[in-house]
């Protein structure tokens, strides 16, 4: 009887663990499977000095799951490239990922998009079609307005 009782409580136990260890790794599927909601917000690109270089910045917020920033196009440049910035230093980056359930952030002196070869230099007021690509959610167009060139949206000036 001691022997029954004993194995009883062991089976129970791995069970027991088993269940847990199925409903984490299925809320991680889920979450990680569910589809992204993105909302495109803030965008802006500050008055190029130069004619043939431009920046642009935005935010992306994802109330659903994950997803990948790929790549940037636009009738206004001949090329566009995604960039990070570490301390003081400029990286090209391949893509970008967009947390579930969270932001990425495209800001003055941190992560931005590069416009090179301009088929003409935007002026303040003007504003830039671009079409942003991710890996889940495809295309999103944005309407960019072209700002001052040492606009600051935290203040709006």
């Amino acid at each position: 009887m001691r022997r029954c009782a004993g194995s009883a409580a062991v089976i129970a136990a791995a069970l027991t663990l088993a269940g847990c260890g199925n409903s984490g790794g299925s809320a991680v599927s889920t979450a990680t499977s569910a589809k992204p909601d993105l909302k495109v917000t803030d965008a802006y690109m500050p008055a190029p000095a130069m004619a043939d270089m431009a920046a642009g910045f935005f935010t992306v917020t994802n109330s659903g799951g994950a997803d990948t920033l790929t790549s940037v196009t636009s009738d206004l440049a001949g090329d566009i490239t995604l960039h990070s910035t570490r301390g003081g230093a400029m990286e090209e980056e391949k893509s970008f990922a967009v947390p579930a359930h969270g932001t990425l952030d495209f800001a003055s002196g941190a992560n931005h998009v590069m416009f090179e070869k301009l088929t003409h230099k935007p002026e303040q007021g003007e504003k830039v079609s671009v079409e942003l690509h991710f890996a889940k959610s495809g295309t999103v167009r944005v309407s960019m307005p072209v700002k001052s060139a040492t606009y600051n949206p935290e203040t709006g000036h």
